[in-house]
């Protein structure tokens, strides 16, 4: 079995676009800006034994205020500057009720062919939802915290931080992880 760490993408790998301090993700190629470091961050896991994906949410495909195209372009970009094994999206809106969509466990459970095991893997995320899947996959979950206006819907992430360097750091030097 191997481990992994489970990434949501905007707020995590690039900036999310904020709008009434509520993360939105960039419209297009032209928004999309990688955070700092984050190259060098999951080159760390990788090198570490860690395979990496990157799980979203993007309902605005489903909403029609985005296109899967401009949603593709972007996921292609992130393939050649990062090191990730792959990209699982979930288009869907909250009222289509697919199992794909976080806080739902689907988009981690698709990764059957590389035999995780997601009790010594990590879900790393900005938002409720991402911590909702982690804990539902069975995951260390870790919330990189930048307060948003919104609600946690009683999902509670084992570890807090403030980015995605001190989220590595946990990962790789914390023994207890209940620290």
């Amino acid at each position: 079995m191997r481990r992994a760490v489970f990434l949501d993408r905007d707020g995590v790998i690039n900036k999310a676009i904020l709008k009434n301090n509520k993360p939105f993700p960039p419209e297009n190629i032209d928004q999309f800006v990688i955070l700092e470091n984050v190259h060098e961050l999951l080159n760390k896991l990788s090198n570490n034994g860690y395979l990496l994906f990157i799980v979203t949410n993007q309902p605005d495909v489903s909403r029609g205020t985005q296109s899967q195209e401009k949603v593709e372009e972007i996921h292609n970009f992130i393939k050649i500057s990062l090191p990730i094994e792959e990209i699982y999206v979930c288009f869907h809106d909250d009222h289509e009720n697919c199992y794909c969509r976080k806080p739902k466990p689907g988009l981690l459970f698709q990764v059957e062919k590389y035999e995780i095991d997601y009790s010594n893997s990590f879900m790393i995320g900005d938002r409720w939802r991402d911590i909702g899947a982690g804990l539902a996959a069975g995951c260390h979950t870790i919330l990189i915290n930048y307060n948003y206006f919104e609600n946690n819907h009683g999902f509670i992430a084992e570890k807090v931080v403030s980015n995605l360097s001190e989220a590595v750091d946990w990962i790789l030097n914390s023994g207890d992880k209940n620290d």
